[in-house]
Order: structure tokens, then sequence, then C-alpha cells
């Protein structure tokens, strides 16, 4: 058994204007460091004991974004579901539900958080995970 991360990647952009853009939303920017709040997300996520590949759940105008983003981390995502126009989180969770082995745990992680203590987080989550193996 093991966790996958369903990374939850959509949103318009226009929250952050002028930073976040409509083809930049601001999971895409570096608005903490050298890396996007979406890198952020993907390693937090690879740190987790039992982890596979994430499934990244995205607008499909940024799916280039998301790929490219990916190959400046090394991370190769399990899938990456690119959904025509967003939909909110259920149904995009939905969609990842058949992208995840059967019997693995799902760890939905929204794209655009800043967690400053990472290790924190992933003790959390690791501890979370235990009862439902």
């Amino acid at each position: 058994m093991h966790v996958t991360p369903v990374i939850l990647s959509g949103g318009s952009g226009t929250r952050l204007w002028p930073l976040s853009r409509q083809k930049i939303p601001k999971q895409f920017v570096a608005l903490t460091g050298p890396r996007t709040l979406f890198q952020q997300t993907v390693l937090r996520a690879a740190e987790i004991d039992r982890v596979s590949g994430p499934v990244v759940v995205g607008n499909r105008d940024h799916a280039s974004l998301i790929a490219a983003q990916s190959i400046e981390i090394d991370v190769r995502p399990k899938a990456v579901i690119a959904e025509p126009e967003g939909r909110n989180t259920a149904p995009a969770v939905a969609l990842a539900a058949h992208a995840v082995g059967p019997d693995d745990l799902m760890l939905v992680m929204p794209s655009d958080s800043f967690i400053p203590d990472e290790a924190a987080f992933r003790a959390a989550v690791n501890i979370a995970v235990e009862p439902a193996l």
C-alpha cells in the first residue's frame, strides 16, 4: 500500500494580480523563494513515507507548466489530469481517484499553500497514515 499525493492545481490566477495571472496562476509563481508553490508542494509530498508519484489535477491550459515545473525538480507525476474547465474540488478528487491504485491512500493537497514547517507537516501526515494502513 502506498500514499498517492493528489495535487490540486486549478485556479484562475485572479487573487494575486499582477504577480498571478490567468496564464500563470500563483501556484506556478516563485513567491516565497526559488521554487514555485507547486514545486514546493510536489517536493513536500515526495518526502512522505510510503509515497508514490503524485497525481496532478489542473487546468488543461496549465499542463505545460505542470510538466515543465515537474521536470525542473526532477519529479515525474504518476498522472497529470488536464481538466477542460475547473469544476471545484470534489470532481477533481473523483477524477484523481481513477488514477490511484485500488489499495492506495490518497493525500489530497492544494498546490498553492505555503507551509513553513515542512518537517512538522510530514510528521503529521506520517502519523495520520499509520492507522489507515
